[in-house]
C-alpha cells in the first residue's frame, strides 16, 4: 500500500456538474478505500487555480455558458494540460470531451476555442441525442461492455491524433455517423456516458485507479449490486 494519500481531482464541479457526474469521483474513492488505501476528493472550482499534483482527475456535463467559463478557467490555470503530458488520467464527461478539444460550437452558432488536450471538433447536430447508450470497448485493458446514459445535442469528430474510446451497438454515440462513442488521447479518456459512468462501468473505474497507482492488478472487489445494476442496463 502506498504511504501517502491518492488524491482525486474534481475539476469545477460548479460549473461542470449539470448530471451528477460529480459521482465520478466519488466512485473511485470508495473503490480505492474498499482496498485499503487512503484516498481523498480534491474540489477544483472557478475560485482555484488547477493544481498538476493531483493522481487523477474528472470533469463532469455543463451546458453552453458553464462551458466558456470552464474552458476560459482551464486556459489561465493549464494544471489540468500539465498533469495530462506527466500520465495522470483524466476522465472527460459529454461537455467536458467539448472543452478539453480544439474547438465546439455553441446551440447559437459561437465558435469557441477549447483548450486542445484532445485532437476533436464539435458541433451541434439537427436532433439531440438522449437515451441509454451500450458499446464495445476498443480500448487495451477494457474487456466488457461499456453502459451509460447519453444526453447531448454536440456532434464530436476526432481528429487524426484521437482514437475512439468504443463502438455503439446501441444508442448513438458520438453523433457524427462513425459509429464510435467517446474518445481516447494519450491519458485522456472521454465518453458521452452519464450515470455516473463509473458506477455502471468498474472495469473503467478501475483501469484509471490502476494509471493513477502506476499498478497493473487491483484486488478484486465483490460487489453484488454493481452487477446487478450492469444485468438491467445491458438488457435492451
Amino acid at each position: 500500500m502506498p504511504d501517502s494519500t491518492v488524491r482525486i481531482g474534481l475539476v469545477l464541479p460548479d460549473v461542470m456538474g449539470t448530471y451528477g457526474d460529480g459521482g465520478n469521483a466519488l466512485i473511485l474513492r470508495q473503490r480505492l478505500r474498499m482496498r485499503g488505501y487512503d484516498a481523498e476528493i480534491v474540489e477544483i472550482t472557478l475560485n482555484d487555480p488547477v493544481p498538476e499534483s493531483l493522481d487523477v482527475y474528472t470533469l463532469g456535463g455543463a451546458e453552453d455558458s458553464a462551458q466558456r467559463l470552464a474552458t476560459r478557467h482551464l486556459a489561465k490555470y493549464p494544471g489540468l494540460q500539465k498533469a495530462a503530458e506527466r500520465g495522470a488520467p483524466v476522465l472527460a464527461i459529454c461537455a467536458a470531451i467539448q472543452v478539453l478539444g480544439n474547438w465546439y460550437e455553441t446551440s447559437s452558432g459561437e465558435r469557441v476555442d477549447g483548450v486542445s488536450m484532445l485532437d476533436v471538433t464539435t458541433s451541434p447536430q439537427a436532433t439531440r441525442s438522449i437515451g441509454e447508450v451500450i458499446t464495445a470497448p476498443r480500448m487495451d485493458g477494457l474487456t466488457q461492455p461499456l453502459t451509460g446514459f447519453e444526453n447531448h445535442r454536440g456532434g464530436t469528430t476526432l481528429g487524426s491524433d484521437a482514437r475512439g474510446l468504443a463502438r455503439v451497438t446501441h444508442g448513438v454515440g458520438n453523433g457524427v455517423g462513425d459509429g464510435l462513442e467517446g474518445v481516447v488521447q494519450g491519458s485522456v479518456i472521454g465518453t458521452y456516458m452519464h450515470g455516473p459512468a463509473l458506477a455502471r462501468n468498474p472495469e473503467l473505474a478501475d483501469l484509471l485507479l490502476k494509471r493513477a497507482l502506476g499498478v497493473d492488478e487491483l484486488a478484486p472487489l465483490d460487489l453484488p449490486e454493481v452487477e446487478q445494476l450492469r444485468r438491467e442496463r445491458l438488457r435492451l
